[in-house]
């Protein structure tokens, strides 16, 4: 994971984070959704140490990537590599998600799906 999250960090940027989440959220799914929102509001807390900020910027910059391991581009496959990974990271960095890091998430999740089922996000809120 160190390599990806060396190779991927510059690929990170918030303009490119918000337009891929804008055409791809329903594609992507809310769990993987949920999942980037998560990580990128606990990159946003000023409590956040380095160590875990640098581990987001490379995941985000790996997700924005769009030929990655498996390319994107390919429906559904595309974007299991991503999710895979960016659940891996979400454990390591868990404890800088709060409830505050939470409800952002929900509230955006809200903004792009309009309604969704939130019994999909208990899985990934159990792994915090």
């Amino acid at each position: 994971m160190k390599k990806i999250i060396e190779k991927y960090r510059g690929r990170f940027s918030e303009v490119k984070l918000w337009g891929k989440l804008k055409n791809y959220a329903r594609q992507a799914g809310v769990k993987m959704v949920y999942t980037v929102l998560l990580l990128f509001y606990a990159f946003k807390r000023k409590d956040t140490p380095k160590w875990a900020k640098n581990i987001i910027i490379g995941l985000l910059g790996y997700f924005l990537a769009p030929i990655d391991a498996v390319p994107d581009l390919t429906p559904f496959i595309g974007l299991t590599d991503d999710f895979s990974l960016l659940s891996v990271g979400l454990v390591t960095v868990a404890g800088y998600i709060n409830k505050d890091v939470k409800e952002k998430a929900r509230e955006k999740l809200e903004a792009l799906f309009g309604e969704y089922d939130p019994s999909q996000l208990v899985e990934i809120d159990k792994r915090l």
